[in-house]
């Protein structure tokens, strides 16, 4: 119980009057009479505030959330009583969120429910909950505001980015993939594997066309291929504390798995299996796997996942992969690599490029370009932008060292990290490499 904003005026007011009657000693008694009137009045407002019925709620909020996505929670407040009532609202939210319209003050009518809703936008990945509801319900006569808790627990998880996953699968059954940066690359006849027959269309190539079908049909037949499906994609991510590098809201690491989920999508269905391992962290593995439902055993494999503290260990992962994995397949090595991390990181790429065919996706700081962008105008600004652009050109030479011993790599920004990876995926594919 604690006292509103009226107990504190009439107590003000009874003070005033105490001033006055120590003026007009006259007024003394009416000084005394009032402030025992004001006192019954509490008491009995603070008497009907604590035997006001239990206000009951529920909550309706999804189970998954995505992180960094705001989502709307509904809270529902019935009232049991034949009084109206007056109460402030708020709710227990899991930490590492951004809200929107919290608290909420409601008048809730006699015997009725009200809703409302506010927004909550997670920034931290993993199983958490939203727990009680807390309520400030003041007292008829509003002079006192009692403080009610209500137990309410409701389990959430909060997974990467999937939201993604919806935009692309919108764009694509549009024709829209260029807008998200997605390169489309011309299919029709230019594929590893045998798709289906069927008639002749302008631009197809001689070599498409088959003669005995031809023969058969008179009419020109042409044969139709598809890139080669069941192929096998891993991911191999660095948990090290590399990944614990920020731009923005989300770490690298939360970049790194909204990545792999766009390229899980795509790559399942395109026919190809999926499977991952994680390194010099909290190790996880999951063997390559087909049917589009892999995509949510990847979501709750790496939902809860976080980055250590650890230096990263490329030739202990590699070794280990290469034990694991048997069939050739497309390594995808998401890390972020320093220029002197090269010498490291060369000898488990050689390792795992004698079976596999080996991409490397290394991401880098934002903060990097934009001091190049900044403008120069004084002598610490030239320092900066003359240090930064020699670790820039480091890191380029050590990437070059990587290309010229046959292995692909992405240097990007975490931010674009998703699509240019896709892309990358796709060329791939395309090239027949695999």
């Amino acid at each position: 119980m604690r006292p509103a904003p009226f107990a504190f005026l009439g107590l003000t007011l009874w003070l005033l009057l105490a001033i006055v009657a120590t003026l007009r000693p006259h007024l003394m008694s009416f000084w005394q009479f009032s402030g025992l009137i004001l006192l019954i009045i509490a008491i009995f407002d603070a008497w009907q505030v604590r035997k006001f019925p239990q206000i009951r709620v529920q909550r309706q909020a999804s189970s998954s959330l995505a992180l960094g996505v705001w989502s709307q929670v509904i809270l529902r407040l019935r009232n049991p009583s034949k009084h109206p009532c007056r109460v402030e609202v708020f709710d227990d939210y899991p930490i590492h969120s951004d809200l929107q319209a919290l608290p909420q003050t409601l008048t809730i009518p006699a015997l009725s429910s009200i809703e409302t809703q506010y927004r909550i936008r997670p920034q931290q990945r993993g199983a958490t909950q939203f727990a009680g509801i807390q309520l400030l319900l003041r007292s008829p006569w509003r002079i006192w505001k009692q403080y009610r808790y209500i137990e309410l627990n409701t389990p959430i998880r909060v997974y990467p980015n999937f939201a993604t996953l919806t935009k692309y699968a919108l764009y694509a059954a549009e024709d829209r993939l260029g807008q998200l940066g997605i390169r489309k690359l011309q299919r029709r006849g230019e594929g590893l594997e045998f798709h289906q027959l069927r008639e002749y269309r302008t631009g197809d190539a001689l070599r498409q066309i088959d003669w005995n079908a031809t023969s058969r049909h008179k009419k020109l037949i042409s044969k139709e291929y598809q890139d080669e499906r069941d192929q096998q994609i891993i991911f191999l991510i660095d948990c090290g504390r590399r990944m614990l590098a920020q731009d923005g809201p989300l770490s690298h690491f939360d970049h790194t798995l909204n990545a792999l989920l766009l390229l899980s999508y795509v790559a399942l269905r395109q026919g190809d299996a999926l499977g991952l391992m994680t390194f010099s962290g909290e190790k996880r593995f999951l063997a390559p796997r087909k049917s589009i439902n892999t995509i949510n055993i990847i979501l709750n494999t790496v939902y809860d996942l976080q980055p250590s503290t650890h230096a990263s260990d490329y030739l202990n992962a590699a070794t280990e992969l290469m034990h694991r994995q048997k069939k050739r397949a497309l390594i995808v090595l998401i890390s972020n690599l320093r220029d002197e991390e090269s010498d490291e990181l060369l000898p488990a790429l050689e390792l795992l490029r004698k079976k596999h065919l080996v991409l490397l996706a290394s991401l880098q700081e934002r903060i990097l370009n934009e001091v190049l962008e900044q403008p120069v105008e004084h002598f610490e600004q030239a320092l900066r932008h003359a240090a930064t652009l020699d670790y820039l050109n480091s890191r380029k030479q050590a990437h070059e060292r990587l290309k010229n011993k046959g292995i692909i790599y992405l240097d990007t920004e975490p931010e674009q990290l998703p699509v240019k990876m896709l892309n990358r995926y796709l060329e791939i594919k395309r090239s027949g490499v695999l």
